[in-house]
């Protein structure tokens, strides 16, 4: 993950050398972005509900994920949590939020019938896990400076390559020849910084599995959690919305396909998760056998 996120820096140091050389209309589009992704990460947790049709609960509507999540966090050493549940049949569960402090955990109806109590603790460790890593502000500043080279492309093709304009030609050649320059450095920028972004959210996905096997001590349980919801979201009925657009906080990808592109997947494929998560139980097991004897 540090990789990813220096070669993620370096990207974004072109970027930025780009904005500068272009002069006030490329500190604009900086301005414009950095408002959008101020907007996004301190709304993104009710972004997040709204778009799932999600509500909050309390104690007293849902008891038993209360305690359960209330019990992950003491272990994990975080504030509770609030507790959300969105109704439909897909069996899934995420979470949000800018800090440790100000987060959501949302499970789904799907989720809580088609789990055990085990598996859906494991499941719960996981999105713990991506509280105390503080994930979704990772993502964030990690997307920042790809949806500012992605303005740049969609401006300048809009506006023919010129972002501004002067008095005379060879004024406006100059112009014309600097913005194509900055949405060719966008165009590569974007293309580079979405890959670099896709391996993080991949890397992020097996920290968060690493981390609920640590809190539950039992990684085989969310391992037969993500088979059961690998195999539940295949079958679920047509019609019901699988929201898409949050595969990337997801536990699993809503109508996730094994595919030869897992370049483009923003989770790790099942096998390795379940590999890694078996790894992890082979140590603890081994761990276990030499404290024991």
């Amino acid at each position: 993950m540090l990789v990813v996120i220096v070669g993620l820096g370096l990207v974004y140091a072109v970027l930025i050398g780009a904005l500068l050389l272009a002069g006030a209309q490329g500190i604009t589009i900086l301005a414009i972005g950095g408002g959008l992704a101020l907007f996004q990460f301190f709304a993104s947790e009710k972004l997040a509900l709204r778009a799932m049709g999600a509500r909050e609960v309390t104690a007293e509507e849902a008891p038993e994920l209360h305690a359960m999540i209330a019990r992950l966090a003491t272990t994990a050493g975080i504030p509770m949590p609030k507790v959300a549940v969105a109704a439909t049949p897909m069996p899934n569960a995420f979470a949000m939020g800018r800090s440790k402090s100000k987060s959501v955990v949302c499970a789904t109806t799907g989720i809580m019938e088609t789990l055990t109590a085990e598996e859906l603790e494991g499941v719960m460790a996981h999105e713990v896990t991506h509280i105390v890593n503080r994930d979704v502000m990772t993502m964030t500043l990690a997307g920042f400076f790809a949806s500012i080279a992605s303005m740049i492309v969609q401006f300048g093709l809009f506006f023919g390559g010129g972002f501004g304009g002067g008095g005379g030609d060879s004024e406006d050649n100059s112009s014309m020849l600097g913005g194509l320059a900055l949405v060719a450095i966008g165009a590569v920028v974007w293309i580079v910084s979405f890959f670099l972004m896709m391996a993080l959210s991949r890397y992020r996905e097996f920290a968060a599995d690493r981390g609920a096997a640590e809190i539950t001590g039992r990684p085989m349980a969310l391992a037969s959690a993500l088979q059961k919801i690998a195999g539940g979201n295949a079958h679920v009925p047509r019609g019901a919305p699988a929201h898409s657009e949050m595969n990337a906080f997801y536990i699993f990808p809503a109508g996730a396909k094994q595919s030869l592109f897992s370049l483009f997947s923003t989770h790790p494929p099942m096998e390795k998760r379940i590999a890694a998560l078996t790894k992890l139980d082979n140590e603890l097991r081994g761990t276990s056998a030499i404290f024991n004897a």
